[in-house]
């Protein structure tokens, strides 16, 4: 075997010059990207930026406008059934059914994949003990927190032992506790040989869960890597933020440091924090300067900017 053909076998999902056209709208413009056997890969972006629209494309549910798509090195206009047996979706609204208990969710989700059941019985009571939820397995959705329905709805996606799992949100709205169970949940999965894509737009998940990571913005993919890589190329080792004064902004004109405005506050991304700061005290007061570790936030700022999007 070459090693052109063993990389392409551990390549799950391949995309090349993927695009998604609608009538007025270029969603997704020429992207490509792999995702490999394995691994935690993460679409970042603003809104209207593709990553939904592109893992819609993914889940075969939305048909690709051009370029090619491949899962499990399957076509997804050829294969879309194939593929879709092989995956577990975790949406990003909680769409249990509300007339069911948790347990009986999982058993009629089984139901879909033609799972017989002498064996969804068993595997949704492995996956209730799984996400921590045993002692709910009779309650009402209406009765289950939020962090409860998030932890089921990823449940169910695994029902089908899925060799792919998509999650889009995973932790949206949930208390810190509950967040910090779902990732430890995902890390598992993953150490069993599971691939997951997710979206998010908590960055601090992302630098925590993701081995790589594509930003998107307008149909586009501006960056990919790793999320240290990013943070390396991008912010540098630290930022320096200070007030925004004139005295401030003259000396770092002064220095010739490049800076970004973040409201009231100015930003130096350096490898060299603690000469910058020691510059930027001369001219404010100590509690106006403050260094702290660049982070995949930072990156995301600068490279989609800081206006909201609707």
């Amino acid at each position: 075997m070459t090693d052109q053909e063993e990389e392409t076998i551990e390549d799950i999902i391949v995309a090349r010059d993927l695009e998604k056209r609608f009538e007025d709208l270029t969603a997704v413009d020429r992207i490509s990207f792999r995702v490999r056997k394995g691994e935690v890969f993460g679409f970042l972006g603003p809104n209207g930026a593709g990553k939904t629209t592109t893992m819609k494309m993914i889940q075969c549910i939305s048909p690709k406008s051009g370029g090619t798509l491949e899962v499990f090195g399957m076509d997804v206009d050829a294969h879309p059934r194939e593929i879709k047996g092989r995956l577990g979706v975790v949406p990003q609204e909680t769409n249990l059914d509300p007339d069911f208990s948790a347990y009986r969710n999982l058993l009629v989700y089984a139901r879909y994949f033609g799972i017989p059941k002498r064996e969804a019985e068993p595997r949704a009571e492995e996956l209730l003990s799984f996400m921590q939820l045993e002692e709910k397995r009779d309650v009402l959705i209406e009765k289950l927190s939020g962090g409860m329905k998030r932890r089921l709805i990823i449940a169910r996606a695994l029902i089908n032992a899925p060799e792919l799992l998509i999650l889009d949100e995973p932790t949206i709205g949930l208390d810190p506790q509950a967040r910090h169970l779902i990732w430890e949940k995902l890390r598992s999965l993953q150490a069993q040989g599971n691939t997951l894509v997710l979206t998010t737009h908590y960055l601090d998940e992302a630098e925590r869960l993701c081995d790589r990571l594509v930003i998107m913005d307008h149909g586009k993919i501006l960056v990919e890597g790793p999320p240290a890589d990013l943070i390396r190329k991008h912010a540098g080792s630290d930022v320096v933020e200070a007030a925004r004064t004139p005295e401030v902004v003259a000396r770092l004109d002064r220095l010739g440091l490049d800076y970004d405005i973040a409201g009231d506050m100015l930003q130096v991304f350096t490898d060299s924090p603690h000469d910058v700061a020691r510059e930027l005290l001369e001219v404010c007061r100590h509690e106006a300067v403050m260094v702290r570790p660049a982070t995949l936030e930072d990156v995301f700022l600068r490279l989609t900017g800081r206006s909201l999007r609707e």
